[in-house]
């Protein structure tokens, strides 16, 4: 089973609805992905920051080993332990980008696959949230407006 966070984005302007076609359902654990091609992977996330971050590191380390004349051996392992930790924090450096854009921590899920993930998140969502109160026509008085009147029948021990 996986554990997935999910981010809702902030409200584009204009728009006073939520929009769940964009929520983002964040996989922990390691990515594969990130592992091999953490550059595309970073660009593909539009996570521009920590792309920046992640060339500056990988650069400094090229430079510093070839600085202190480190064998090709030495180079390639200290490459293969930043993809690893690449790829093992792939998740977090996702959540933290989601959370410096203004996304919202709506919550956590468990399930098999993102598809689950969604169908299980959107279920108790949809139960936990109030439909919206009608509104009464322009010019019309609500009956919800009587403090003594429920429909048509009056609240127990109000006044006739």
């Amino acid at each position: 089973m996986a554990i997935y966070t999910v981010y809702e984005p902030p409200l584009r302007r204009g728009n006073t609805e939520r929009d769940p076609t964009r929520f983002a359902f964040v996989r922990d654990g390691f990515h594969w992905v990130a592992f091999f091609f953490a550059a595309l992977w970073m660009i593909w996330h539009r996570m521009w920051l920590v792309l920046l971050g992640y060339l500056v590191v990988a650069a400094a380390l090229v430079v510093g080993l070839n600085l202190v004349g480190a064998p090709p051996a030495a180079t390639a392992v200290v490459g293969f332990l930043l993809a690893l930790l690449i790829g093992l924090e792939a998740s977090s450096l996702r959540r933290w980008t989601l959370a410096r854009r203004g996304w919202s921590n709506l919550g956590v899920v468990v399930a098999d696959d993102p598809e689950l993930a969604q169908r299980r998140f959107f279920d108790v969502w949809m139960a936990n949230a109030e439909p919206p109160a009608p509104t009464p026509p322009a010019g019309r008085r609500s009956h919800a407006a009587r403090a003594d009147v429920i429909g048509l029948f009056p609240q127990p021990g109000a006044q006739p």
